[in-house]
């Protein structure tokens, strides 16, 4: 059945000529459609369809035969394995950092950072799924870092996805450990910094490196050249750091 979805998937992902198909890692949908008007700017004539998805999930169908050129991780592990496995042909190369924050619809006091979490009136907390997303893996490490992992995982709501975790923090959970980038998105504005987000104390967590690479299927491509250029640029790091990702 899986195969068969798959199939159905690949089928809507067809790539014409001046057209790019790049797999994107959820966090960085925030930023994405910057990114892509910051493109075309350069490049008006190519097309740049984008499939978003959890880090893990994208890495699978890549390796299932997916007609991607670019890939953009929210981590180093899953290109670092594409390029092992000689399924991209650049090395991967980070292209931001990430960071996590805490959401709730709630007003709420993040003075005491994690100890948020102990409130008697969160029941659930959204965090992504450390299998499939590498911002539920900072999230768990945060959460173990700070002595409450255990306390607290039977509270535990999971997203496929940073999108889906978003998407839980602000509707069937109490409160959500996201990516901070979520929070510069225009739909997100009304949620107030210091009332309904916080920052994640920096030192319980791995830097979340996020990598990119140019896959297999693009060998040779000068469109997917040109973005993946573009990515590395200081106008496309403009956009990055006004998402909240730290470049270099």
């Amino acid at each position: 059945m899986k195969s068969i979805a798959f199939s159905i998937l690949l089928g809507f992902v067809t790539v014409s000529a001046g057209e790019i198909s790049i797999a994107v890692a959820a966090n960085v949908s925030y930023a994405i459609e910057a990114l892509k008007k910051e493109f075309n700017v350069l490049h008006p004539e190519t097309k740049v369809q984008v499939i978003l998805g959890s880090s893990g999930k994208l890495t699978a169908q890549i390796k299932h035969g997916a007609p991607y050129g670019l890939f953009m991780s929210a981590n180093m592990k899953y290109p670092e394995a594409l390029y092992s496995e000689e399924m991209a042909v650049t090395k991967p190369v980070v292209y931001a950092q990430g960071a996590l924050a805490f959401l709730s619809q709630k007003e709420r006091n993040y003075d005491a950072n994690m100890t948020v979490l102990r409130s008697e009136d969160i029941q659930k907390i959204a965090i992504a799924n450390p299998q499939t997303a590498p911002y539920g893996v900072a999230a768990a490490e945060a959460l173990k870092n700070a002595g409450v992992y255990e306390s607290l995982k039977k509270k535990f709501v999971y997203g496929e996805s940073i999108s889906q975790t978003v998407t839980y923090a602000t509707s069937a959970a109490d409160i959500g450990i996201i990516a901070k980038s979520s929070l510069f998105s225009p739909q997100m504005a009304h949620f107030k910094e210091g009332v309904n987000w916080s920052d994640i104390n920096e030192t319980l967590y791995t830097p979340i490196d996020q990598g990119m690479v140019i896959l297999k299927k693009a060998e040779g491509n000068v469109e997917v050249k040109a973005f993946y250029d573009f990515m590395l640029s200081p106008k496309a790091k403009e956009v990055l750091k006004n998402f909240g990702y730290k470049v270099e």
